[in-house]
């Protein structure tokens, strides 16, 4: 599930470091004040459909484009980015990718793989890696059903909410699927399933800003590591979701502890 959604879902979620590190990893480098969060493009034509997400919405473009086809297996070809070794992980699911720790200024550990594996093995990778990192992939199967991803993880953007150039940041991850009815059930359903009763059948364009207003954090007690501090301390605020649907602007807003 994306880590919004389980946002949406559980408001309060509890032991988050221990039990709910696909969400609380996205939220270590915010302060106090509003953030800019991820976006998502979506477009439809009698044709296909085009997704274009920020960074924090690839795991769910690729998961989509990935459930529309009928295939049983695809190659992909991409980057796992990681925040921690998870080589012997790896081997237990039996991939044999080349994962090293980083020599850069920042700290963390990357694999380089081309491989043809079944679908439903790289839907579960990408569910399994949402606690870890960023799985950025790229496949592709005919002229509209593909997947192109960024390799290199853009700086968090510093800045403010209204002064965020949406078309930018969304061009990170970009996927396309064959038009039917059925993969425009599951896009709306998995993106925009707050804002369902908005859309109408025959919507053209939808933008999806998610920003965040974090009003209070809460810092644990007897711990020096100032790393450790900013990855358990707790944030509480608000998730703003704004959808732009065609011409129309709908607004929702959810607490949330992370």
């Amino acid at each position: 599930m994306h880590f919004l959604k389980k946002i949406i879902n559980n408001p309060k979620l509890e032991d988050l470091a221990n039990k709910h590190m696909d969400v609380h990893r996205h939220f270590y480098r915010y302060s106090r004040g509003e953030f800019t969060g991820p976006a998502i493009k979506l477009q439809q034509t009698s044709t296909k459909f085009a997704l274009k997400g920020s960074l924090e919405y690839e795991d769910l473009v690729q998961e989509l484009v990935l459930k529309s086809i009928s295939v049983e297996e695809v190659e992909i070809e991409g980057i796992l980015i990681t925040g921690k070794d998870i080589s012997e992980r790896l081997r237990e699911l039996n991939l044999e990718w080349d994962f090293k720790e980083s020599t850069g200024k920042t700290k963390n550990f990357k694999a380089k793989f081309i491989e043809t594996l079944q679908i439903e093995k790289i839907i579960n990778l990408i569910d399994e890696f949402r606690e870890y990192g960023y799985f950025l992939l790229d496949f592709k199967l005919g002229k509209w059903v593909k997947v192109d991803t960024k390799k290199r993880l853009p700086r968090p953007s510093k800045k403010k909410p209204i002064d965020d150039d949406v078309s930018d940041r969304v061009q990170f991850c970009k996927g396309y699927t064959d038009h039917t009815e059925e993969n425009n059930k599951m896009i709306i359903d998995e993106v925009l399933y707050d804002f369902k009763d908005e859309v109408p059948e025959d919507w053209s364009k939808i933008t999806l800003r998610n920003n965040y207003k974090i009003d209070e954090i809460a810092i644990p007690r007897d711990i020096k590591d100032s790393r450790l501090l900013r990855i358990l301390a707790i944030r509480k605020g608000k998730l703003i979701r704004t959808a732009k649907i065609d011409d129309e602007v709908v607004e929702k807003q959810y607490p949330f502890k992370v």
